[in-house]
């Protein structure tokens, strides 16, 4: 077993007033209506797993407070650190995450500027390379990423997007994690029939199916491209299994049969790898997949529902289908068609 993030309390955090969780599971799916926290709650995360994954790495000195502190502002895109802060609270920012041994908490006011304030954390960073999956792939605007980040140094791609390009452009390997994630890989091959390849010379990247017919990334599918950085990452060696998978809005540009097929490679790399995954999603067939997986698995798969009107429930998929709007549309919906045809 590797990393894993085993509790997490937020106060104050952008849109999210307070979040608490004491029991995350191998796959960990968010849902919930727009503007109600999903994507930031899962950035929180994210940042905070990096941070201790980069902190004290190799031969880098720079403290805690400096190396978060970064994280936050490159991965939130804000001016200062204090914009994150809840404007309808006087009290600060709050976040505390545990991971095993490791603990990281750290808190900042409205006031701040490039630092965060008191943050605490072990003596020790973290190994292990963990990812953020964003909604939009990154292929086709690839170079535009890194150039913006590496040369121009402005805002427009978060970390998220920047972290992926240069996990990205690591060359594939053959080693035993590559044959470790080979039945994964297999999955990814079978739904995508063929792989995305990075030409070093030209700095782009093209789709080759299995009959080796190159195509632009640009004429290639945004399914196809989402799903085809998972076996770029599997087969680089970037990712291990110390990482943590976060992926944003798993069902965008993917027809509901890639979903699924998508899904049963996220079940075989959290159970049978061990590797942590959290996931958001606005789908039904999301939901009802990882259902099934749990029932299958006879494993918890945690489900966080956040709400704007209510503190967010935590639920495991292992005890049913949890009561939230998208299924709740999914059922109105039926309801009116019945309606009608009567």
């Amino acid at each position: 077993m590797g990393n894993r993030i085993d509790q997490i309390q937020l106060k104050n955090f952008g849109i999210i007033q307070q979040f608490s969780c004491n029991h995350f599971s191998n796959i960990n799916l968010i849902i919930g209506e727009n503007g109600t926290g999903k994507t930031f709650l899962l950035k929180a995360l994210y940042s905070a797993i990096r941070s201790l994954e980069e902190y004290k790495r190799g031969d880098d000195i720079k403290t805690i407070n400096e190396v978060l502190s970064e994280k936050l502002r490159w991965t939130f895109q804000v001016e200062k650190l204090g914009d994150m802060v809840s404007r309808s609270s006087a009290e600060e920012l709050t976040l505390e995450m545990r991971s095993g041994i490791h603990r990281i908490h750290y808190q900042f006011s409205q006031s701040a500027s490039s630092k965060a304030g008191a943050v605490t954390a072990p003596e020790k960073g973290m190994t292990g390379n963990s990812i953020f999956i964003p909604a939009k792939e990154v292929l086709s605007l690839f170079s535009v990423i890194l150039k913006s980040r590496e040369v121009d140094k402005v805002f427009g791609f978060d970390d998220t997007y920047y972290d992926l390009a240069k996990a990205l452009r690591i060359s594939p390997s053959r080693d035993k994690n590559s044959t470790a994630f080979s039945n994964s890989r297999k999955i990814i091959s079978d739904v995508i029939d063929g792989k995305v390849e990075y030409d070093e010379n030209s700095g782009k990247w093209c789709f080759k199916n299995r009959k080796n017919q190159k195509f632009s990334i640009g004429a290639t599918s945004e399914g196809v491209k989402k799903i085809a950085i998972m076996d770029r990452l599997l087969g680089n060696g970037y990712l291990d299994n110390n990482s943590i998978i976060f992926i944003d809005e798993i069902e965008s540009a993917l027809h509901p049969k890639a979903v699924c097929q998508f899904l049963d490679m996220i079940d075989m790399i959290a159970n049978d790898m061990g590797i942590q995954v959290f996931i958001t999603s606005h789908s039904y067939f999301v939901i009802k997949k990882l259902y099934l997986i749990a029932l299958r698995q006879s494993n918890s798969v945690s489900c966080i529902s956040l709400s704007k009107e209510q503190e967010a429930q935590v639920y495991d998929l292992l005890d049913g289908m949890p009561e939230n709007s998208i299924i709740d549309t999914s059922i109105r919906l039926y309801e009116e068609e019945i309606e009608e045809v009567l």
